[in-house]
């Protein structure tokens, strides 16, 4: 039994064959339709999601599956003070399959190690995303035809972003990769990170403007600024609009660069600049649903 706690669970050869099966879901939906019939995921979402915890639901369903949970840990009994471990020991009774997500670091972690079902990590604090990454991953891939020899912008907030972390960490293990890392200097990148880069010799480079790195760029990650990574409102209202990428800014990108989010945008992308060709933002929410229903048929090994 496996479960995915990190992009790295999943050799670069996995994920090339998860890939190509969510690839031929993409290309052949109706085979798949009945092969989660019998089976139901549970989706335990101790915080707020619409993205994650729907295209999780929606992929179960569309394999012909059931889906059953909470979407808040205030309907559950969470709010009795129950226990991680607990709640996945009675989960495990339920479902043949759960997606967690929790504001404390490690607890998908923590829930896996007393699990008797897969447990897929979807979003642990400021750590990990990994089925974001995933989603990522499969959006350039598609889009792109490769995952390597890119020069890959993120822009915002690269402090608490887990999108920003799990997918640096994700796309090192490709070759020819450089990084342009944008961001005020009080949303830098988790000095791991910088030290992670610097032992495997990744080029990279932090600048705070983000006109100056766009000519440079074959792939721009936007993320928002998250009001609920921090302890201050004052802090939070002076950084929310530090960047605004828009039409005029877009002038100066590559005609092929990609502009991903993993979203939810606030104002740090225009919406004029969801008619760009190279906005593709909303196609990733798409692939996000394809690569999850891949996941689950590999964890649950019906692929």
């Amino acid at each position: 039994m496996r479960h995915l706690m990190n992009p790295l669970d999943f050799t670069t050869e996995e994920l090339d064959k998860l890939f190509d099966l969510a690839d031929d879901i993409q290309a052949h939906p109706d085979k798949y339709a009945h092969k989660c019939e019998g089976k139901k995921l549970a989706t335990c979402f101790y915080e707020p999601s619409t993205r994650t915890r729907l295209s999780f639901e929606s992929a179960m369903l569309n394999l012909g599956g059931h889906v059953i949970g909470f979407s808040d840990a205030n309907s559950s009994s969470a709010a009795k003070g129950e226990s991680v471990s607990d709640t996945i020991r009675i989960i495990s009774c339920y479902a043949d399959i759960c997606a967690m997500r929790h504001p404390k670091e490690g607890a998908p972690m923590v829930a896996a190690t007393k699990s008797s079902i897969p447990v897929i990590n979807a979003g642990d604090g400021g750590h990990q995303h990994p089925t974001q990454t995933l989603t990522d991953l499969l959006t350039i891939r598609s889009l792109k035809g490769r995952l390597n020899n890119f020069t890959v912008g993120l822009c915002g907030d690269l402090k608490f972003g887990r999108t920003a972390h799990s997918l640096v960490n994700a796309l090192v293990r490709y070759d020819h990769i450089s990084f342009i890392f944008i961001s005020p200097e009080e949303l830098k990148i988790p000095s791991y990170l910088r030290d992670k880069l610097k032992e495997l010799n990744i080029p990279f480079k932090e600048v705070i403007r983000l006109e100056d790195s766009l000519p440079e760029l074959d792939l721009l990650y936007m993320t928002r600024v998250q009001r609920e990574r921090f302890f201050n409102e004052e802090d939070y209202v002076r950084l929310k609009d530090f960047y605004i990428l828009n039409k005029e800014k877009m002038k100066l990108a590559p005609e092929d660069m990609l502009v991903l989010h993993p979203l939810p945008r606030v104002n740090e992308i225009s919406v004029e600049v969801d008619e760009d060709p190279r906005a593709v933002y909303f196609k990733q929410v798409q692939y996000g649903v394809y690569v999850r229903m891949a996941l689950i048929l590999t964890l649950l090994e019906l692929a």
